[in-house]
């Protein structure tokens, strides 16, 4: 069965790193050569210090919920065989912070600062998406 939910419809240059390394299972974010600020989405320059020199770094893909929400009503067709569904505003360790979904926790036991790590969905020959699950103790 395809993947039917949405995925980006061009990745763009600046971009592409980071769709790469989730591919081999990696958490990379852009990491300021000047000031050490690490951030997510990709941009050009450091939203800190606007300095344009940065480099992919390899993240923990580990860190906390911050936030969630429960679906309870369809929004988008390709979604409705997962209601209910949860979406996690996760606060990686590194500081920046991911929408995603929870996998191996029933919606019921997510909770805030529940620590999270990083979950690699292979949805497509294209495409890995970043989602977490419950750490391990």
């Amino acid at each position: 069965m395809a993947y039917d939910k949405p995925l980006p419809k061009k990745v763009s240059k600046l971009e592409q790193p980071f769709w790469d390394a989730l591919k081999k299972h990696e958490v990379r974010l852009q990491k300021c050569s000047s000031c050490g600020h690490t951030w997510f989405p990709a941009t050009a320059l450091c939203p800190r210090c606007l300095s344009p020199k940065y480099e992919w770094a390899k993240c923990s893909g580990k860190g906390k919920v911050f936030s969630w929400v429960i679906f309870h009503q369809r929004y988008f067709k390709s979604f409705e065989k997962d209601i209910p569904y949860s979406v996690v505003w996760v606060e990686l360790e590194e500081g920046p912070m991911f929408y995603s979904n929870m996998v191996g926790v029933k919606n019921e036991e997510i909770r805030c600062d529940m620590p999270v790590e990083a979950y690699f969905d292979d949805v497509t020959d294209e495409f890995t998406l970043l989602k977490f699950k419950p750490a391990k103790s």
